[in-house]
């Protein structure tokens, strides 16, 4: 039976300061103002508050590739390239290449377009999000089956997709007017919850125009997710909503971050994305919805954190500190993966094997620097919560 989530807190009694938290009840949340532009900046040693593991995948005549990580396992990693060449690379925990598929066609046992891959290694499957459907494969690239995504309401085409549980994806519709977040069955697609988060009217964050010849085109500021793993729950952000939810085991929606003003009021909008989240900091940016077609820039953004200990949203700089110099690590880039690694990064052989030769690497990164040629694949910079 298809469900409504009911959000437990409907109306948000207390409001905090934007520099702090306070309580709406016996709830804790952050509140943020969209329109600063100026923090006081801190500085961050990435080792300093989450756990780093490095993997070198291995490079051979066949699994030559972009590194463009989308799930990790227990024992296996999903790599895809940035082009839609329709190749998948399965790699070992360790980095070791295992195989290669591509089922990339026009038949119902293919795929045209990866948008992402997910894993479920309980149920040894992946499932590739074809927007409109789902394939599903075992680990070797048997096709298992082919998931449509509709019903009586229309089709649904998911930006976001992370296994939920053995039996369901929890996936994200940005072209969902109504009800944007679901509780997707992983066996046939059908929807077994929908999770309704309040909102006026449907915000995008595309700015569109029309070129030299009266086309449309259109630009997006970038990648924001809009559900991140977050401990044992998931935090939903829908760009529409001015406040961000923490979904919990028992279905229950609590508030998180709440910004101000309403992105309802405004015009342009500002929007508020998430990047990694643990427990001593969360990262997120604004990102003003306008850009100059005639110059070519826009979409000017501002990065903050909120910091649990000072309570305050702070600017920051995070480095490397497995550099004996200044590296720095671009939180914005940031893309969650799961519920025990926050975040994957790619960096590059050629620049290690050239941090190297100018002897500012440190530790297990220098290790693996040593060995690398400078035409090897990426090493995958894992971010991870603290143990």
């Amino acid at each position: 039976m298809k469900k409504a989530i009911i959000i437990t807190t409907i109306i948000l009694i207390v409001m905090v300061e934007s520099s702090g938290q306070r309580q709406a009840g016996n709830i804790d949340f952050v509140k943020v103002d969209v329109t600063k532009s100026y923090f006081p900046i801190k500085e961050l040693i990435l080792q300093d508050f989450m756990d780093v593991e490095y993997i070198a995948l291995e490079t051979n005549d066949i699994f030559i590739n972009q590194g463009v990580v989308q799930d990790v396992g227990e024992k296996f990693i999903l790599v895809k390239n940035h082009n839609q060449d329709g190749d998948i690379f399965v790699y070992d925990r360790t980095g070791k290449a295992i195989r290669k598929i591509n089922r990339k066609g026009q038949g119902g046992e293919e795929y045209i377009y990866v948008s992402g891959i997910t894993l479920d290694e309980e149920n040894g499957e992946m499932f590739v999000n074809d927007f409109g459907k789902i394939v599903v494969y075992d680990l070797d690239g048997k096709f298992k089956r082919s998931i449509k995504l509709t019903d009586a309401r229309g089709s649904y085409f998911f930006s976001d997709m992370f296994s939920y549980d053995k039996n369901n994806l929890i996936c994200y519709d940005k072209t969902n007017v109504n009800v944007p977040f679901f509780l997707v069955s992983k066996q046939d697609g059908s929807i077994t919850q929908q999770i309704k988060i309040p909102f006026k009217e449907k915000k995008v964050s595309n700015v569109n125009s029309k070129d030299e010849s009266g086309n449309p085109i259109g630009l997006f500021p970038g990648t924001g997710r809009s559900i991140v793993p977050y401990k044992d729950h998931w935090l939903l952000a829908e760009l529409s909503s001015d406040t961000i939810y923490t979904f919990l085991p028992d279905y229950s929606l609590t508030p998180f971050i709440v910004r101000t003003p309403s992105v309802q009021s405004m015009n342009p909008e500002v929007f508020l994305f998430l990047r990694i989240i643990n427990d001593r900091y969360y990262f997120m940016e604004t990102v003003k919805k306008t850009f100059d077609f005639k110059k070519s820039e826009g979409f000017p953004r501002t990065f903050m954190m909120y910091d649990t200990q000072e309570k305050a949203i702070l600017g920051y700089k995070v480095y490397n500190g497995d550099y004996s110099s200044k590296k720095e690590i671009y939180m914005s880039v940031a893309r969650p993966v799961n519920h025990k690694i926050d975040s994957w990064q790619p960096l590059e052989a050629f620049q290690l094997v050239e941090d190297y030769k100018k002897g500012i690497l440190k530790g297990k990164l220098k290790d693996i620097a040593a060995k690398l040629d400078e035409d090897d694949n990426p090493v995958i910079m894992l971010i991870k919560h603290k143990k």
